[in-house]
């Protein structure tokens, strides 16, 4: 259990909430294992199958404070709302802004900063890592050419211009992530970004993982009362959870591709791992699928420290906390988003 931004997370899968006079109580097997003032929470998020007792979802619903379950592995299943329910000021203030595109613009802008900001370190990473086994020069050119882009994406006002931007940033950085594969050549090699379908085995993997980290966004969002459909940088489309895509920008490099690139380049997954297609699609197969996500959760449980917080907290709790800080820029408590920045 950790509180951050006045939000109660309860990670522990065997715990069980209930109210005790004005205290929420956490409870594993009929024992209290922590107690917290209510008063002092604006949020509980439970990723624990127990739940919470009646009293403590009518206390929550009473006082606004937001209480969501998910499972352990972070899938969305509910969210506790009373009579009346707080999150529609906030979901009135998320499609106003939608609606405004230099509004729109100002969000996306944040993200898309943080993207390519992510995108830099994680060239520079593999630079100071592995700098005899690669051609440092190309990674050094790809890096200054996204250093260029960040203080023009700063003070961009245009959606349109900001797309190309990122375009840009995500060209120069995707020339070089196979310099960055380091494991099997050339069963793992990666000639360009494919997609619907993925043509090779390191597409097939950055796809996976993609939707993987979409998943995670968009159960982050509904957790905090946001609608995870509407978008800023993504525009509406039925079926797409464009918030959590564009809250999954920033994410995509040190959550998505590093992971990709460490299941690579460790030697964990193998040639073996796909099924090839007639029609050129590559896949990954059921095992190694199921590999996949027993790794993914393994990668969400190891601890960080969070740049705008400077707390530590699991990669996984990452989505959650900027989906909280995104909320709360919405509501105006914070000036600007504050993009995740690793480090």
């Amino acid at each position: 259990m950790k509180q951050l931004l006045n939000t109660l997370f309860v990670t522990s899968e065997d715990i069980y909430l209930s109210l005790d006079g004005e205290n929420v109580v956490a409870s594993r097997e009929k024992q209290a294992a922590a107690r917290y003032p209510l008063h002092t929470l604006s949020g509980i998020i439970s990723f624990a199958y127990p739940g919470a007792s009646p009293a403590l979802m009518g206390a929550c619903a009473q006082r606004g404070v937001s209480l969501a379950f998910c499972t352990p592995r972070g899938r969305f299943l509910a969210r506790v709302c009373g009579e009346s329910n707080g999150n529609v000021l906030l979901r009135r203030t998320q499609y106003r802004t939608a609606d405004d595109p230099a509004q729109s613009c100002r969000m996306a802008r944040s993200m898309i900063f943080g993207k390519l900001y992510n995108a830099r370190w994680s060239v520079e990473r593999t630079r100071r890592d592995h700098g005899l086994r690669i051609d440092g020069a190309r990674l050094e050119q790809a890096s200054a050419r996204i250093k260029a882009l960040l203080p023009l994406v700063a003070e961009e006002t245009s959606l349109d211009a900001l797309r190309g931007l990122e375009g840009t940033g995500a060209t120069a950085y995707f020339s070089v992530l196979d310099e960055m594969i380091l494991g099997e050549k050339p069963v793992f090699s990666f000639p360009g970004r494919s997609r619907r379908p993925p043509l090779d085995p390191v597409n097939a993997m950055l796809s996976f993982s993609y939707s993987l980290l979409a998943h995670d966004c968009a159960a982050a969002l509904e957790s905090v009362g946001l609608d995870a459909y509407v978008g800023f940088l993504h525009r509406d489309r039925p079926g797409r959870s464009s918030l959590a895509l564009d809250l999954m920008e920033e994410l995509r490099p040190c959550m998505a591709d590093r992971f990709v690139l460490t299941l690579i380049n460790n030697r964990i997954v193998k040639r073996a791992d796909f099924t090839y297609r007639e029609n050129g699609a590559v896949l990954l197969s059921a095992s190694a699928r199921r590999s996949v996500l027993k790794h993914w959760q393994e990668r969400k449980r190891e601890s960080l420290t969070h740049p705008y917080l400077g707390e530590q907290l699991s990669w996984g709790m990452v989505p959650y906390i900027q989906a909280l800080l995104l909320a709360r820029t919405l509501r105006e408590d914070l000036d600007a988003y504050p993009p995740f920045l690793w480090k």
